[in-house]
């Protein structure tokens, strides 16, 4: 078993005791493995051991590995877990299954009118910040209501859920409490959305916890494919 099968074995399993023990089923949370600055190879190899969604930061990076591996892992599911800025919404438009940043209206207007139309509409979960830090982007949880009512009028788009980068803090309390306010957005959203599906929360560190307050997909990177490559 090679290095990356095992961690994805590792991985998987710290899910499924995490769901066990918040009473959860383990198929209930998912698992996008983030794959940034890491190379097609990496990819494969996890394809090879089963995972099929992947998650990417950057734009021309994530295109040039979707380009790569299209023949060959065809059936990768690519999401769009970056900032992503109105200039490079084309090639997201045209190559991703789904983008999980959505945080104002221009940006979702311009993946509709560039999602090309043999393509399946987009899905697409709207950013929350959370904890309100200035230095992060998303939307307040007071705005996410109304954008997703625009989000949900476009055409070419399909709103699926929510995702959030909590507080990088070692206090669990003030984690916990960030999660369970994402949580119950959610819940309030789905009752007026009911295609809503995924609630995106949860990293390396903290997944467990994420379980625990209801997490549907973790996004798990340093624990799969090693520390970042600069």
């Amino acid at each position: 078993m090679n290095t990356i099968t095992q961690h994805l074995q590792d991985v998987y399993d710290r899910i499924a005791d995490a769901a066990r023990h918040a009473g959860r089923e383990p198929h209930e949370t998912d698992l996008l493995a983030v794959s940034k600055t890491k190379p097609a190879t990496d990819v494969a190899a996890a394809w090879a051991a089963g995972q099929r969604r992947f998650g990417e930061n950057y734009v021309q990076e994530a295109v040039d590995k979707i380009t790569a591996l299209k023949k060959t892992c065809p059936d990768i599911e690519w999401h769009l877990i970056g900032p992503l800025q109105s200039n490079k919404s084309r090639p997201v438009a045209e190559h991703f299954d789904w983008v999980q940043t959505v945080d104002r209206l221009k940006i979702a207007q311009r993946l509709n009118d560039q999602r090309p139309p043999h393509m399946r509409p987009l899905n697409v979960c709207l950013q929350i910040n959370v904890s309100g830090e200035a230095s992060k982007s998303g939307l307040s949880p007071t705005e996410a209501e109304a954008l997703a009512e625009q989000v949900a009028a476009l055409p070419r788009l399909c709103l699926r859920g929510l995702m959030a980068i909590p507080e990088a803090t070692d206090n669990s309390d003030t984690l916990r409490a960030q999660l369970l306010e994402l949580k119950q957005l959610f819940d309030r959203m789905q009752k007026k959305h009911p295609q809503l599906d995924t609630l995106s929360m949860g990293m390396s560190n903290d997944l467990e916890l994420a379980v625990a307050c209801g997490s549907t997909l973790v996004r798990v990177g340093t624990a799969i494919f090693g520390s970042r490559n600069p």
